[in-house]
């Protein structure tokens, strides 16, 4: 566990084809069920600073507590995902940590001199930055709110993996706003 951000919570992949991907990471790894949203309503989204508006498919599944995130970023829009792509590299892009206390952890992370990269929310609670942390592949800090909807969720889709018997493997991502505990 990180002594400054807690336990790593998700493993975020960039990749070409997130239907194969889901594809394999269920027939060959058996990992799911996948919760695929093939267009994620990304709002108030920034790149270095400066607005951007990525189309962006996002598959969810959980191997035991840990999250695996598949993207692939469907335009050309400017974000760290287009980078990791652009220099040649495919999978694991990003560690995440999930915080409830965004606010503070967020200023006392910029405070230890961690600069935002890109940020964005999904939903209502659902805002998240990633840190320029990237010193070599794969190396990106994501730091995550699961206050709210997007918390129910992500508990959702761990509860759907625990015991999956390998049936209806891709299902659809729920409307965060319909949501409650």
């Amino acid at each position: 566990m990180s002594r400054f951000f807690g336990e790593i919570r998700q493993v975020g992949y960039v990749v070409p084809d997130i239907e194969a991907a889901m594809h394999h990471w269920s027939n060959v790894l058996g990992v799911g069920p996948w919760f695929y949203a093939p267009k994620v309503p990304v709002e108030k989204f920034f790149y270095k600073g400066q607005a951007s508006s990525p189309v962006t498919s996002v598959a969810l599944a959980n191997s035991g507590p840990l999250q695996v995130e598949l993207i692939q970023q469907r335009n050309d829009a400017p974000t760290m995902y287009r980078d990791f792509v652009l220099a040649g590299r495919s999978g694991a892009q990003h560690v995440a940590y999930w915080t409830e206390s965004f606010e503070a952890d967020l200023k006392r992370l910029t405070a230890q001199g961690l600069k935002i990269g890109m940020q964005g929310e999904v939903g209502r609670n659902g805002r998240y930055v990633y840190f320029e942390t990237e010193f070599h592949p794969g190396t990106v800090v994501e730091l995550s709110e699961v206050a709210g909807p997007k918390g129910i969720l992500f508990r959702k889709i761990r509860e759907a993996s625990q015991g999956w018997d390998g049936k209806d493997p891709i299902r659809p991502f729920p409307d965060l706003s319909t949501l409650v505990g």
